[in-house]
This record gives C-alpha cells, structure tokens and sequence, in this order.
C-alpha cells in the first residue's frame, strides 16, 4: 500500500469513528456531547430512542460510497431501506456539511454537533428514523419492504444516476422486497440509470435470526445469480482492511455497470452487479453486556444495546467506556469541528450524497405539455346520447401524452398486467412495455426502454411510482379496484411523506400519485365475488385532507377533464375511479369542464317537477349514476307528480364542509344542490360510510340514505349484484317512494320478477340492459 492509499485508509476509518460516535451520541445524550467532561446522569437523554444495530453498517457504506464518487465523479443518491438506522445518516450528513447548508443551526462544529444530538428522538426534533426532514432521503424505511422498488423508480430515465439501495435483511425477508429483486429485467442500460442493491446481512432482527443471514455465502450468491444479479460478498469478519475490501467490490461493481452499458444489445440479458455485506450486527458495540451476555454481532445490539443504564450502575459506566473507545478528542478540535483529515474522505461539494438533487425531486419538476382534450373528447348531443368506454377515450389522450414527452422522458404509466384489459391499450401505440431480458416470440408490444412498465406486483408498480415522482417526474398507476388495496400500507406512508414535505421549507413541490382504478367491482360480476371490492377510496378518506382527493367521474368527457387536473397537480393522491365499458355519456366537454370545476352539481335536465323538490336523488360513480338515472325514469312515470332533484358527485370530497376539507362546497352551494330538510337517497359507488364520512359535519345528515356496495356479491349478473347490494334503480325509486310517503311495492315486486328471470336465463332482461335515458 502507497502512502497515499495508506493516508485515504486512515482517513476513511477516523470518518467512520467519527460518525458512528455521534450516531451513538445521538442515541444517548442530551449534553456533554463531546464528552469534555466525565458522563453524568443527567448529560443521558431521559427517553433512549433509536436503532444501533444497523448504524455501522450504514455509515461503512456511506463512506465506501463516498469514497467511490470521489474517485469516479459518479452522480449518487443513496436510498436506505433501514430507515431506523437515521443516526447514521445523520452523522454524514452533518460531517459532508448538507445539514449546515439547510440549517445553520446544525452547523459543523460542538454547537452544531450538540444541536443535532439534542434534536434526536426530540419533541419537536427529529423523529427515530429517516423522514421528508432529512435532507437526501426520498424513502422513509420506517415500514420495510420498499427500498429497492422505490430505488428502480428513482433510476428510470435517468442514464447518468446511480442509485445505490441498502437493504438489510430483515427488510429484504418481505414479499415487496423479493418481487422488487426481479427489477432488474426492467432498467434499460441505454435510457435508465442503474440500481446498486446492497444486501446488508447482519443477521438479526429485533430477537431473531433473518433468514439471510442463516445463508451462506454460497447459498446467497446461487440464489442472487438465478435472480439475474452478479453479487460480489464484502464480509468485513474475514478481513484486516474492511474498507479496502468494499473500495474493491464498490470499483468492480461501477466497472460491471459501465460494461453492462457498453456491451448490452438488445434481446440479451443485463446481468447488474449486486454486493452482499456481512457485518457484525452493531459493529463497535462492547462485546457483552454488563451483565456478561454476548452484544455486539448479536439481537440485543438491534435498538438500544445498554438500555438499563439510567438505573444500572455498571451499564453506565460500560456506555462512558463504549462511547470513549471512538476517542472523540482525536477526531474534534477545541470548537468541536471535525478535523481536516478525515473530511479529506468526503467527494466534492456537489457531489454529496445528501445533495442529490433527484432527492429534492420538486426542483426539478417540469409540468407537463398536456394535449388539448377537445380532440378527444366525446361527442354529445344530448344526455344519454353518445356510446364510449371512458377509459378507452382516456387511453388516447393518455398515448398523446406519451408522445408529447417523448423527449423529456419524464412520464411513465405503471400497471399489474392489465392496461389492455382496463381499455388502455392505446399507449401501445405509442410506447411499448419496458422490459430488457430475452423475450418468447409471441410476445407483443414489449421493448427495452418502453415507457408502460407492467408487473404482476402492485406492491413493486407503487414503489416504482414513488421513486419516480419523488426524483421530479409524472406518472399514473392504473388498477383493477378490488386489488388497489394490496398497496394501502404503502400509501399510507407515502401521505405521511408528502404531509411531512409539506412542512419543510426546502422541500419543493412534487407531481401527484395518481392512481385509476378501473374493473371496477359493479362490473365485476363475471370474475366473482373476490374482484368485488371498493375499500380502497375509503383507505384515502383517513389521510391529511391536504393530500387526498376521489373523483367519480361518471362518464369519458369528466374522465379527461378529472385526469388533466390531476396529471397538472402537485403534492397530492388522487384517487380516480372510472368505468371500462362502453356506456351512455352525459355531458359534453364544455359542460364536463363546468362540473368537474364544481365538484357537484344538479342536472337539471334529469329531474322533474316544478319548484323545490320532494326528494334529491344523488349518484357518484359511472354505474350508481345509470341507475340514478333510470329510477328517474321510473318515478317520472310512476309518481309524476312527485318533484324529484338529481345531483351528480364528481368530487366526493365537495360533499365536505369547507372548514375539513380545503375543496368542500360552500354552505350556500350545498343547499342549493341538497335543501334543508329534503330526503336524499344516494345511489354510491362504494361503501355507504364513505359518503356518512365525508358528510360529517354538515348539517341534518341523517336525511342522506346511501345506497352502496354492502359486501354481498358472486358471479351473477350485473343486475343481481346491484339488487343484492340493494343499489339497482329499482331499489332506489323504492326508496324515494318510501321518504316522499309513497307506495313502494310495485317497484319492489317489479325489481324481484327481473331478479328471478335473471336466475332463470342467466342473463339480464332487455328492460335493464337495453334501457337508455329519454327512451
């Protein structure tokens, strides 16, 4: 070893020493951060908050990555799946100098140091893992499971980036984590950047051992080498040099990547490279405990690896002997900044890993050149008199989007394998489906570098977006309903994340997730009762109401002007569920255009009666909003002289009052769709308590009566399922009949004589099937 490599040697090390002190600082101090003076009581934290066990591993990673971009200038974001590890990021973020530059307070020196260990699992502070208030961080880790879909996301269409993504292995034990392995058959080496995997096996979880870690080496390699990786093994036990040893495997690994660019052609395989680090679980840790159990490399080094020292005298005096092994005073000078020799090991400003600027994403977000819908758009002559599958009209525009930013490779659409059968096959015509490894012959419509990425994993199409969105770009995840609620969890945390980057004053603006769910459950009939199911739209009703919005556009002019707005949005979920079939339209662009900019509105032109009505009918969603409109029709002919209001929901949200949600219809705007006093009889699209929810806090709810989807259903006809869910149109004339005072029962009788003959034929009559609005 030259002198030179022995001088970076010794840098990187007192980097390493200097950072895992003040990750263990931050864990257990309050004051004496530097340890200045002898450790009392009352310098510990009272409430020891944190996760030691992955921070070594996390800082060994970090400096050997530094490390590589300071010999190769390669761009770098780095995503970490173990998000409780934050201390250690921490501590490289305040030691590159990115925290000082985002807060002078944390700047680099014993105040800043004090600052950053004080906020740590703090009131008002930092929490115990990553968060929007860290900067670099574009993924949480606080649930596993999503690093590295998150990480293939923040690759695509960014040819220079490299994304190096650690996975620990307790993570790496989870079904989203084991889909996301096969990503790598997805990245185009000529028009995506690469992901770097990082297996950190330490080997345990909270109290148990991970399966990965009870994998030998050669079982690992085996096992990544059938899943398409080259894995290279950094095991830091079997060597006196662990950062020479991963500098190695970090050069070999950037080398594969550049000939993986180089030599690809098409129709091959992109086999990446991968590295798997073995290291002692809470690397640095005293080896037992005070009471002489083993700690370090074990599961009681996983959080708190001395938790008893606030009343165990011989643990306190083992932590003040662990935290003075790092010799603080070798690495600090008098004022407490980081002495110069170890900053040598930091790459250039810019090129820290904490200012990646794809983990700022909103900064570089361009909006994007919408086309025009009017090409597009149904015509519609009257109500009811136009025939089209809204998401097939969506398609196109969808496809005309694709090629308007071809260029800018900056939108993507992610789906489960089911754009042709939700009737979104027109982006087929303009991009094919991304996908690198060789094909079978009868494969259609599948090419590197394809812009629709189609996977049978909602979990990895989610992640993906996330990684997408959150490094400055757009996207659409298109999904059958009853299978949208796989990715609930994941999108909870996703609107944590957004609600949290709402609050920080760095944080840019990013695109809006925008989910479509279509296939929806009231045309799920044939596929039986399992693909019946709404609850997704209520998963969104629980989130900020700064980040959640539903839309029911209930035919394909709303569905276009719904998706422009959304695609145009910025920090928010959109929820959108819309219909594949063909069916009537309602309403012409212009006027789509007035009522989605309303929220809701009273379609005048399908009520009856004079003056103020006897009874609203309202509908939200395309098939609650048929039959709305054919119990219209039945009680235009069976109670003329009733005065019957209908009201179409677009926006469930508007139903709120403005004081709960920022998008709610104002009181005077309420009334005029729903007068005091008047029963309503709500034909819903989903679970009837989403629309009680939302209703909270307006007055007199109790005259709303929804009807919805009640979790009955089977294969039966469309018809059968809406009546068992007490949702058909005769259902709802009855029920309107009911509140007005009327006689119910020949509508009932009539509603059970269709029911029958369709058990009978095992088809819809032609009352309901052929019915048309004004017919």
């Amino acid at each position: 070893m030259t002198t030179t490599q022995t001088r970076e040697t010794e840098a990187v090390q007192r980097y390493r020493r200097a950072c895992d002190y003040a990750a263990a600082a931050m864990i257990y101090l309050k004051d004496n951060v530097l340890l200045r003076e002898p450790l009392r009581r009352e310098h510990l934290k009272p409430r020891l908050l944190g996760h030691w066990g992955t921070c070594p591993g996390i800082t060994f990673l970090y400096g050997g990555l530094n490390g590589l971009v300071r010999r190769t200038g390669q761009r770098t974001l780095l995503v970490t799946g173990p998000g409780h590890g934050a201390p250690a990021v921490h501590a490289n973020l305040w030691l590159e100098g990115t925290h000082a530059r985002l807060d002078p307070a944390l700047s680099r020196d014993g105040a800043g140091l004090a600052e950053l260990v004080r906020r740590f699992s703090w009131p008002g502070g930092f929490p115990s893992h990553l968060s929007p208030e860290v900067p670099g961080v574009l993924h949480e880790g606080g649930e596993l499971g999503y690093a590295l879909a998150t990480a293939f996301g923040a690759a695509l269409d960014k040819p220079d980036l490299l994304v190096a993504c650690l996975v620990g292995d307790g993570e790496a034990e989870t079904g989203p984590t084991a889909g996301s392995w096969h990503a790598n058959k997805y990245l185009s080496p000529r028009t995506d950047g690469a992901v770097l995997p990082v297996l950190h096996v330490n080997g345990y979880k909270i109290s148990s051992p991970t399966v990965y870690g009870c994998m030998s080496d050669e079982e690992l390699v085996a096992y990544f080498r059938g899943a398409g990786w080259s894995p290279h093994v950094v095991d830091v036990t079997a060597t006196d040099d662990p950062d020479g040893l991963l500098a190695e495997a970090l050069d070999l690994a950037h080398g594969g990547i550049a000939a993986v660019r180089e030599r690809w052609r098409p129709g091959e395989r992109a086999v990446w490279p991968m590295l798997v680090l073995r290291s002692p679980k809470g690397w640095g840790v005293p080896a037992r405990d005070a009471g002489g159990k083993p700690l370090e490399g074990t599961f009681r080094a996983h959080q708190v690896p001395l938790g008893g020292v606030h009343e165990d005298d011989a643990e306190f005096a083992l932590l003040e002997r662990w935290l003075r092994s790092y010799r603080p005073e070798e690495l600090f000078d008098a004022d407490g900044r980081p002495h110069e020799d170890l900053l040598a090991a930091l790459p250039p400003e810019e090129l820290r890993l904490g200012r990646a600027p794809e983990a700022n994403g909103g900064r570089l977000r361009r909006d994007l050149p919408l086309p025009d819908l009017a090409p597009f758009a149904v015509e519609v002559a009257e109500p009811g008199g136009g025939t089209a599958s809204p998401t097939g009209v969506a398609g196109r525009w969808l496809a005309e989007l694709v090629r308007a930013t071809e260029d800018r490779r900056d939108f993507r659409v992610v789906c489960p394998d089911e754009l042709e059968s939700n009737r979104l096959g027109a982006l087929l015509e303009a991009t094919d489906r991304g996908f690198t490894w060789p094909l079978p012959g009868t494969a259609e419509h599948v090419a590197p570098g394809g812009r629709v990425l189609e996977v049978l994993s909602e979990h990895l199409c989610q992640g993906w977006l996330q990684g997408y969105l959150l490094t400055g770009r757009h996207g659409l995840f298109p999904c059958y309903e009853a299978f949208a609620p796989i990715v609930d969890s994941m999108v909870n945390q996703y609107a944590k994340f957004l609600k949290v980057s709402g609050e920080v004053a760095w944080r840019e603006p990013v695109a809006s997730m925008n989910h479509l769910l279509t296939s929806e459950g009231w045309r799920q009939e044939h596929n039986g009762y399992s693909h019946q199911g709404p609850g997704f739209l209520n998963n969104l009703l629980t989130r900020k109401a700064s980040t959640a919005r539903v839309y029911l556009p209930p035919d394909a002019n709303t569905l276009l002007v719904t998706l422009r707005d959304c695609l145009a949005s910025t920090d928010r979920i959109n929820l959108v569920v819309a219909g594949k079939n063909a069916g009537a339209q309602w309403l012409d662009l212009a006027a789509a255009e007035r009522h989605c900019a309303a929220g809701a509105g009273t379609w005048e032109w399908a009520g009856h009666g004079d003056g103020d009505p006897d009874v609203v009918l309202a509908c939200a969603g395309g098939i609650p909003t048929v039959e709305v409109l054919a119990a219209a029709s039945i009680l235009r002919e069976r109670a003329p002289d009733l005065t019957v209001r209908v009201v179409n929901v677009v926006d469930l949200l508007s139903l709120a009052p403005a004081d709960r949600r920022p998008h709610g219809l104002a009181d005077e705007d309420f009334a005029a769709c729903f007068p005091e006093g008047v029963p309503v009889v709500f034909g819903f699209h989903g679970y009837p308590s989403a629309v009680h929810e939302t209703l909270h806090g307006r007055p007199d709810t109790e005259r709303f009566h929804v009807h919805g989807y009640l979790e009955e259903g089977t294969t039966t006809t469309p018809f059968d399922l809406l009546v068992g869910n007490g949702m058909s149109r005769h259902d709802l004339a009855a029920d309107a009949l009911r509140r007005t005072g009327r006689d119910d029962t020949a509508v009932l009788a009539e509603r059970d004589e269709l029911r029958e003959a369709a058990h009978r034929d095992g088809v819809d009559s032609r009352e309901i099937t052929e019915w048309r609005w004004g017919a």
